[in-house]
């Protein structure tokens, strides 16, 4: 009979959220936790690393809006959003929670209310729900089948704001899949029903240059339809820059002075330097069409499948090959916390489903997530490793 260490079993339970499970795997040598980019440089990227002194000094002699602007029209030509480019209603922030609350707070001075996509990254519920915005799940389910997407949402969503996200954040699903189709029925949802439209596009660099997928101009979509919207973006998933990363905050023309008021009494700006550095490596993944991000997460999702198959974790394949792979818990682990104990001494963190799904935590205990954005070689190790525990543990 395995007995489970008590500090380990308080370890594993005594965290609220999924970030403050991501501050303990920091600790830890085999980090599958957090989603931030932790892979080594790509030659073209190494050359960037060898021009810092140049960047940092290019940043210094220019103006802050020249960079601002070089930033986002590379971002946005990057991701094929040429409507974007020209709106002029692009607001910068050092990471994508403070896009978020300046959101919430937008959504709380209106005295809105929110149905937000289940499962998600529960960030997006704590940023929301702290300050004050009453929330209500919509689970990603109701928009899989395109021709029920208008009807689902018509049943479940009785709020004053639609928040979705896509791709989702752990399960990769995705209204591309749909082709246009999809955004063009949440969209006729909205407008019908009078609904503020919040996007949490952060994972969105994983859908480009996609065979199987294709990621339009969603902006000209949102601005012919009429409805208010908020659309969030990020870097910081996307790139291994040690997390010198920044957000992008865009909102419809109805909205964007409220916005734009909120978000100047949170920040001022984003450094010019990190805005300069990061525009050279948009600007390298857009001349490989994003090899380099792809090819190490290609590895590591082929690594964790090949490892993991006829073990108690059961690969979940997603729309959109995100930076995160999700696995459901099988007998007999039973749940996911009770993996995370068996892990607690092997100096290997994944994170546990329970706070993914945050209006019913305990749907949670049948999934964890492994983060995909780390070096090959480390990330066999740890794959590895896993087996060993699931195979001594299983038998």
């Amino acid at each position: 009979m395995n007995t489970v260490p008590a500090t380990a079993e308080v370890f594993s339970t005594g965290l609220v959220d999924l970030t403050q499970h991501e501050i303990q795997a920091l600790k830890t040598e085999f980090n599958l936790a957090d989603a931030h980019t932790h892979q080594r440089q790509s030659p073209s990227q190494r050359a960037i690393v060898a021009r810092l002194p140049q960047l940092w000094y290019e940043a210094e002699d220019g103006k802050q809006a020249d960079h601002e602007r070089r930033f986002t029209d590379a971002f946005f030509r990057l991701h094929g959003q040429h409507t974007a480019r020209t709106l002029d209603r692009t607001l910068l922030s050092y990471a994508a929670s403070v896009s978020t609350l300046v959101a919430a707070l937008y959504l709380k001075r209106h005295r809105m209310s929110v149905s937000l996509i289940e499962p998600c990254f529960d960030n997006l519920h704590d940023v929301l729900g702290n300050v004050g915005v009453p929330l209500y799940p919509v689970d990603e389910s109701l928009l899989a089948d395109v021709g029920s997407i208008y009807d689902n949402l018509a049943a479940h969503v009785r709020t004053d704001a639609l928040f979705l996200v896509d791709p989702n954040n752990p399960t990769g699903a995705t209204l591309l899949r749909h082709g246009s189709r999809g955004f063009a029925e949440v969209l006729r949802f909205c407008r019908d029903h009078d609904k503020v439209l919040l996007l949490d596009f952060c994972f969105a660099a994983f859908t480009l240059f996609d065979d199987e997928l294709e990621r339009f101009d969603v902006y000209r979509m949102l601005e012919d339809s009429g409805v208010s919207y908020i659309a969030l973006e990020d870097t910081g998933k996307t790139w291994p820059v040690q997390d010198a990363k920044c957000a992008l905050l865009t909102s419809s023309r109805d909205i964007w002075l409220d916005v734009y008021n909120i978000h100047t009494s949170v920040l001022l700006n984003v450094s010019p330097f990190v805005l300069t550095m990061l525009t050279q490596y948009i600007e390298d993944s857009a001349a490989d069409r994003m090899a380099s991000v792809r090819s190490v997460l290609d590895t590591n999702r082929r690594t964790a499948i090949r490892a993991l198959a006829g073990s108690p974790l059961l690969y979940q394949e997603p729309v959109a090959k995100v930076s995160v792979a999700w696995f459901r818990v099988l007998s007999p682990l039973s749940t996911a916390t009770r993996l995370q104990n068996l892990l607690a001494d092997e100096d290997l963190y994944l994170l546990p489903g329970r706070y993914f799904h945050w209006s019913e935590p305990s749907r949670g205990e049948e999934f964890v997530r492994l983060a995909l954005a780390r070096d090959p070689g480390m990330f066999a190790q740890a794959m590895t490793r896993l087996r060993s525990v699931l195979d001594a543990h299983t038998r």
